[in-house]
């Protein structure tokens, strides 16, 4: 058992959306935290029947609880219109409401009731360094951070089942695309492009779909919380700089599994790209818990001159190097970034076991860099 770190209990006030993709261990972490809700699991066949049919149900079994009575929905996104009721007994009966889901895109696309910001939206995250005491960074970077995948020596099996899941009951259930098999291809040529700048173009003819279809798709990974985007840093000082986002899946172990990468090795270029990804994995979980307004961008030139990772407005630059021993090749990124910003605190986070500091810049283990990210140090 992990013990979160989300602090839902003190988040908590009227309702909560609280979205994160299958398996990151939603309906866990809300039977652990509420034990005495009253529960509503959509997933069960014979009960998202029922509300499906006649929504009203739900409202007169719980019409007569007390006010303060918490309700926890899960998978709300099955049953959208369960939410004029919810909304109802929020404001008639004062009941409280944690409302569920592995996807948000069919609460938007449907004009689902919104509850009028009655309930604040919230993402669970795979699982992060300190909710695990037996911590394998080389693990973690194979598998990822889900529960069921990180707890296993070879995961490899179970992500395939995941992904088969995802593309049976997400995408194929929910009549998401025309073709399962296309957006199945689609899934692996996006992890091809993982943690680089997106190229609808490119994408499409790999695939053999049009650009708009690639937008569409990319579209659904982000709406089902498969993946995110990070957007390119703007601000122009001298150099000319690059504009397209870039795209991740949400846990590095299903990047993994749709490349192919299952014996990964310290010191391949495999294994590099993987461990930028967990790193950044591990930063966009953290802005999420601690609610940071900052924005999470990364700064490449036109001379292909980068940083991995810019926190706010040049508050913090993070280059992130799989290296087991820095040398002044791996500091390049971070000091053109200075000339700009020399104001920017520099961190350079890589399996180099010595923390210290080296040209102005903070060269941190990984694990060091993780404490620090977690204790509030870094942003």
């Amino acid at each position: 058992m992990y013990h979160r770190v989300f602090n839902i209990e003190e988040q908590l006030d009227e309702g909560m959306f609280l979205f994160g993709a299958r398996q990151v261990g939603k309906s866990t972490l809300l039977k652990e935290r509420f034990p005495h809700a009253i529960y509503y699991d959509l997933l069960k066949s014979n009960v998202r029947r029922r509300l499906k049919r006649n929504p009203e149900t739900f409202r007169e079994a719980l019409a007569s609880k007390p006010a303060g009575t918490l309700v926890v929905v899960d998978e709300i996104q099955k049953v959208p219109d369960l939410l004029d009721e919810v909304h109802w007994l929020m404001v008639n009966k004062g009941l409280f409401f944690i409302l569920s889901g592995s996807s948000a895109r069919k609460l938007k696309r449907s004009g689902a009731n919104t509850l009028g910001g009655r309930a604040e939206p919230r993402t669970l995250f795979p699982l992060v360094w300190p909710e695990v005491d037996d911590f394998e960074i080389d693990r973690a970077v194979q598998n990822g951070m889900i529960p069921r995948h990180y707890m296993v020596a070879d995961a490899t099996d179970r992500i395939e089942g995941y992904v088969d899941v995802y593309l049976k009951e997400e995408i194929q259930e929910e009549a998401l695309v025309q073709d399962i098999d296309v957006f199945s291809r689609f899934m692996e040529v996006a992890a091809i492009s993982d943690g680089e700048m997106i190229n609808y173009e490119n994408i499409a003819s790999d695939c053999g779909i049009a650009a708009k279809t690639v937008k569409a798709y990319f579209q659904i990974l982000k709406d089902t919380l498969i993946g995110y985007e990070i957007p390119a840093y703007r601000k122009v000082i001298k150099r000319r700089l690059v504009q397209a986002p870039r795209f991740y899946y949400f846990d590095v172990g299903l990047t993994n599994y749709l490349l192919g990468r299952n014996s990964l090795k310290r010191g391949t270029a495999d294994y590099g790209h993987a461990f930028e990804h967990y790193v950044i994995q591990e930063i966009i979980a953290y802005k999420g818990y601690s609610r940071s307004r900052e924005i999470i961008s990364y700064w490449h030139t036109y001379t292909h001159i980068e940083v991995d990772i810019i926190i706010g407005d040049a508050k913090v630059a993070v280059e992130i190097k799989s290296c087991e021993e820095v040398k002044t090749k791996h500091k390049s990124g971070l000091k053109a970034f200075k000339e700009e910003h020399p104001d920017a605190r520099l961190i350079l986070v890589s399996l180099d076991p010595i923390t210290r500091i080296s040209d102005d810049i903070e060269l941190l283990y990984v694990t060091d860099f993780f404490k620090m990210l977690w204790d509030g140090e870094i942003f």
